[in-house]
């Protein structure tokens, strides 16, 4: 068996805001995952709760996600074609339409503009939309996930590794925000591991079995209600089976060779 010993930086940490150094340790791969307990306050994430009745919501494709899970928003990785480019006669479409969904929604408060407002403020300008050919890419999903999601990464330079958006990408976050956590279950973990090439042997749908991770160090947080999480989605992560509800709303940042943090989903 082959012991390796725990990296001390590698750790989630609680804070009551985001700051400018969480965001340069989360993209230097130095810390797990920053949590925020209470970014939204109950009646935030009530508002949010009774506005999701009004977005269109449907569930993933079950022959290319086995787990259920219910989603708001289109993804740029839902419209990679097999030759790893962007089928934008069916993304920009899309796009459309959920912009005008959540318009028609009038989520009061925006979750979405919330987090980007402050997380500009931590950086110290405000995150823009990633564009491509000058057309700014949808950015704010909404996921339900109950029953689990796969070990997986999230690396929009390999997704795309001839490039997508009008900015160069030089590294990559991951935001949640929960306006609803499950009784039970329902943790997000993240391993000190990122893909490699021997990794494959181990692909199971759109991820991993537990065997690609079974020496990395773990770092697990149940959500609650209104926490947010950052952390680096190239770092192996999956989400653990819950009781009851499991909502947030998503988004990924983007740090540009220009120093710009841009957004998108």
């Amino acid at each position: 068996m082959t012991s390796t010993a725990l990296d001390p930086l590698f750790v989630a940490t609680d804070s009551d805001t985001f700051t400018e150094r969480h965001l340069a340790n989360l993209i230097a791969g130095t810390r797990a995952a920053v949590r925020v307990p209470h970014f939204l306050t109950p009646t935030e994430c009530q508002a949010a709760m009774a506005a999701l009745d009004r977005l269109p919501t449907a569930d993933y494709d079950p022959t290319r996600v086995p787990t259920p899970i219910v989603r708001f928003g289109p993804a740029l990785n839902d419209y990679r074609t097999p030759g790893a480019t962007l089928d934008t006669s069916r993304y920009w479409p899309a796009a459309d339409n959920a912009r005008q969904a959540w318009q028609h929604a009038a989520l009061r408060p925006d979750p979405i503009a919330i987090a980007l407002g402050r997380l500009g403020s931590a950086w110290g300008a405000a995150v823009l939309p990633a564009t491509i050919g000058g057309r700014p890419v949808f950015g704010g999903t909404l996921r339900e996930i109950n029953a689990g999601a796969l070990i997986h990464y999230d690396d929009i330079a390999r997704e795309f590794p001839s490039g997508l958006f009008d900015q160069e990408v030089v590294a990559q976050l991951a935001f949640n925000v929960w306006v609803t956590a499950p009784s039970g279950g329902g943790a997000t973990t993240v391993w000190r591991h990122r893909w490699e090439p021997a990794d494959e042997q181990h692909r199971q749908a759109y991820g991993y079995r537990p065997e690609a991770v079974e020496h990395a160090q773990p770092v697990s947080l149940t959500p609650q209600s209104g926490d947010a999480l950052l952390f680096n989605p190239a770092n192996f992560h999956a989400v653990e089976p819950n009781t009851g509800r499991r909502i947030a709303f998503a988004f990924f940042l983007g740090l540009t060779t220009a120093g710009q943090l841009i957004a998108w989903s």
